[in-house]
């Protein structure tokens, strides 16, 4: 059988090192055969790490698609506000699409994609990859077997880690919502997506509470200047020190933003791009914590506390039933589940996953591989299953906005459904 082949669309690290990989550990079941990427120097690695002309690497995805449809697959990793057209036209040319998350920051777009994938009959599979994961594919069996009876209540904290915060959400790409997505959309919609799977029920309604706290200008240091590099008062006090940190253990996150990994390329780049900025003083306003509140259709609760204030980048999670619970930590890769009968622990430990996000960049590719050849394109990350946690987040980001009002989901649902006919 001939390998699937693949465009890329966005080479930065979902792209490029998320999901291209597997095409390099695979290459008789995926072949990627052009990309478009804006930054050159992006670009020219997937060329030579895929062996691409250079006549099939385009500095624009409208012009990728402008060509004739010359693969099976779209691989789509632009940024969040720069998913729906690419989308939209892979779709209508013939290609299966995987989409990193969110699918979309409008949910009128999100709501127009899946339904546009239906029209076409192709499969459009969202990057929820936590699905795909041993940790929570072992969770999700043991609930459907029952092990733990009914689910009651969930409880899952996603620690994302204070240098993480401060590099990605405060500095960088996803700092400010209007030219990215809100906190929950854009990091925390896995955990709205892992959280409908496990329990497995609709979900009634939602609220939710969080804020912009910490990183914001009023708690600057005295004196603090824009840049960190300008002669900071605070350099040996603050955690955040961008020379300090960058410069030090945070060099595997310089590479993000400067080719030059020396000592003087970072420094270069701390003077000209806003990594270098104080994280006080750095136009960002996603909030740095938020807690939402879950009820399902069972009467099964749930809630969920994303937090950037954390010695560690984890989730985790506790799910009690009626017979038992379930506890995990993604950081250390185990769970354990108690019986209530019994009193008898299980301790699974997990071995170590291959490729990011706990194994799940890679699966998620081989079982997108797998439905396109089967035909099955419902799969359990498709356009469809994911439309529901994706207004689980709109849903929740609205009710931090109301000062945590109660939002009907049904309602809700109903209010865009009205809108995307107009």
């Amino acid at each position: 059988m001939q390998p699937k082949t693949a465009i890329i669309i966005g080479a930065g690290d979902r792209g490029a090192r998320g999901y291209g990989p597997y095409a390099l550990d695979h290459p008789n079941e995926l072949k990627i055969v052009a990309v478009a990427e804006p930054n050159n120097y992006r670009r020219n690695k997937v060329c030579e790490s895929h062996f691409i002309s250079q006549e099939n690497a385009y500095i624009s995805w409208d012009s990728l698609l402008d060509e004739k449809k010359i693969a099976d697959i779209a691989i789509i990793c632009t940024m969040d506000q720069e998913h729906f057209e690419p989308t939209m036209k892979a779709l209508e040319l013939g290609y299966h699409v995987l989409l990193e998350k969110p699918m979309s920051s409008d949910p009128l777009e999100c709501i127009e994609m899946e339904r546009t994938a239906k029209q076409y009959d192709r499969q459009l599979r969202i990057c929820h990859v936590l699905r795909y994961t041993e940790f929570w594919s072992k969770i999700k069996e043991i609930v459907d077997k029952g092990t733990i009876g009914d689910v009651a209540s969930v409880q899952l904290n996603e620690n994302v880690e204070i240098m993480h915060m401060s590099h990605s959400f405060v500095r960088g790409n996803w700092k400010n919502k209007e030219t990215s997505s809100p906190m929950i959309l854009q990091k925390s919609c896995h955990d709205m997506d892992i959280i409908s799977y496990i329990v497995d029920k609709k979900c009634e309604r939602v609220s939710s509470y969080g804020s912009l706290m910490h990183f914001k200008e009023e708690n600057a240091p005295k004196g603090a200047p824009e840049r960190c590099l300008d002669g900071c008062p605070a350099e040996l006090k603050c955690p955040f020190h961008a020379g300090r940190y960058y410069l030090g253990e945070g060099r595997s996150w310089a590479r993000k933003f400067t080719e030059d990994d020396s000592n003087e390329g970072i420094i270069k780049a701390l003077h000209q791009t806003d990594y270098g900025k104080c994280v006080y003083q750095s136009n960002n306003n996603v909030v740095d914590h938020q807690v939402v509140n879950m009820e399902f259709e069972n009467g099964a609760t749930a809630t969920f506390s994303m937090s950037g204030f954390t010695r560690e980048q984890t989730r985790i999670v506790q799910i009690m039933g009626t017979k038992g619970e379930i506890r995990g930590n993604m950081a250390e890769n185990s769970i354990s589940i108690f019986d209530f009968l019994t009193r008898h622990e299980t301790v699974i430990n997990f071995a170590n996953p291959v490729g990011g996000h706990g194994g799940g960049d890679m699966e998620i590719v081989r079982s997108f591989l797998l439905d396109i050849d089967n035909e099955q394109y419902e799969s359990k990350s498709s356009a469809s299953s994911s439309l529901s946690s994706h207004l689980m987040a709109f849903a929740a980001e609205e009710s931090r906005l109301t000062r945590g009002q109660s939002i009907n989901l049904d309602e809700y649902r109903r209010s865009y459904m009205k809108e995307s006919i107009k």
